[in-house]
């Protein structure tokens, strides 16, 4: 009886050491380096890095408009892109050149700040890259047409494309070929830069829905689509759409990264994690940590340079109480019509590395 009751212990403790384990945060390299609250009213999308012009840009959205640019060493503030109600920002550092995803389009100096001028475009700008293949500014849109290419150099239109889907994150080779996660239909668009059009589309056969994050290794010409449904990350060849593993993240997921220095990819996600992949050859793939963040810190940048990850976040109230006439189970939720309001002078910017 006694060796009995001692096997039934030691089962009851490794139950418990595997729950423990399973909920305690994983451990690794990676931590929360800085965590810079820098304030600002407006709502918020993408985070951009200039890694060659060391600077931040963060567009704003709301009563005021405006890009905020941040020294990307120091995280101080450094100036703005007024009257821009822009989702996201790209740079062409051989012209010195910006642009934000706003209607119109604003381009401006880089050095100055200073606004050039203002592009027309169709559609609903959403996100942006910057393709140094023959620098052109990638503007995607959800409605059509999914895409406005535009000359860096001068600010002109070259065309718009119709991708089949909306579209989400897109990454470059640099070599004349873009991809391109297309939310609404489970697939990855590959496209010519040259004659922009599409070659293929890559169906993610189920293991990922909604991608909202793709990074890209250009030497292994591996893709890693992050998805919501389920909270996964799909690796892919590039060249034929061949899934190569499919592995757990973190839930909320809107933007990923790929460091070749590293061999890591990132996801970012709303539920306050941040999802390290390593890459240990391009047939291995395996979870490496999941780092606290903070919620909704859901989109993100690198910055070559010092190998740091740079997410946006801020902190939120309860939902506005529903109103008096609402359905009496709408009240006992506590659901309100609108959403949570930002607390004042929270929104911050955290830094990870090792």
């Amino acid at each position: 009886m006694r060796r009995v009751c001692q096997m039934f212990a030691a089962v009851i403790a490794i139950v418990v050491f595997t729950v423990f384990a399973q909920q305690a945060p994983t451990a690794g390299p990676y931590k929360v380096l800085k965590t810079a609250k820098v304030g600002g009213d407006g709502g918020f999308d993408y985070v951009y890095a200039d890694d060659a012009g060391r600077r931040l840009y963060i567009p704003r959205t709301g009563a005021t408009p405006r890009i905020t640019v941040f020294n990307l060493d120091t995280l101080e503030p450094v100036g703005e892109i007024p009257q821009a109600s822009a989702r996201g920002a790209a740079v062409d550092p051989k012209s010195n050149h910006g642009f934000g995803s706003s209607k119109p389009v604003v381009m401006w100096d880089t050095k100055t700040l200073a606004t050039i001028k203002t592009i027309d475009v169709q559609g609903n700008p959403d996100g942006i890259l910057f393709d140094p293949f023959n620098e052109r500014v990638w503007v995607f849109s959800h409605s059509q047409p999914n895409a406005t290419v535009i000359d860096a150099k001068d600010g002109s239109v070259v065309g718009t494309l119709d991708l089949g889907g909306a579209p989400e994150q897109a990454v470059t080779d640099g070599k004349g070929h873009l991809y391109v996660d297309l939310e609404d239909k489970d697939k990855i668009a590959a496209v010519d830069a040259k004659t922009l059009k599409v070659t293929a589309q890559y169906d993610l056969a189920g293991k990922g829905g909604g991608p909202g994050g793709l990074a890209f290794d250009v030497k292994n010409h591996i893709l890693f689509a992050t998805c919501h449904d389920p909270a996964t990350m799909v690796v892919l060849n590039s060249e034929n759409g061949t899934i190569l593993a499919t592995l757990p993240i973190g839930s909320g997921t809107d933007g990923a990264t790929f460091n070749p220095k590293t061999m890591e990819a990132f996801s970012s996600n709303g539920d306050g994690t941040l999802s390290v992949i390593k890459e240990n050859s391009p047939t291995s793939f395996v979870v490496e940590q999941n780092v606290q963040t903070m919620p909704r810190a859901k989109t993100l940048t690198l910055d070559s340079k010092t190998n740091h990850i740079l997410l946006i976040a801020a902190e939120f109230g309860p939902p506005p109480a529903p109103p008096a006439d609402a359905p009496k189970d709408a009240q006992k939720k506590g659901g309100g019509r609108g959403r949570a309001p930002m607390l004042p002078d929270s929104f911050t910017i955290l830094v990870i590395g090792k």
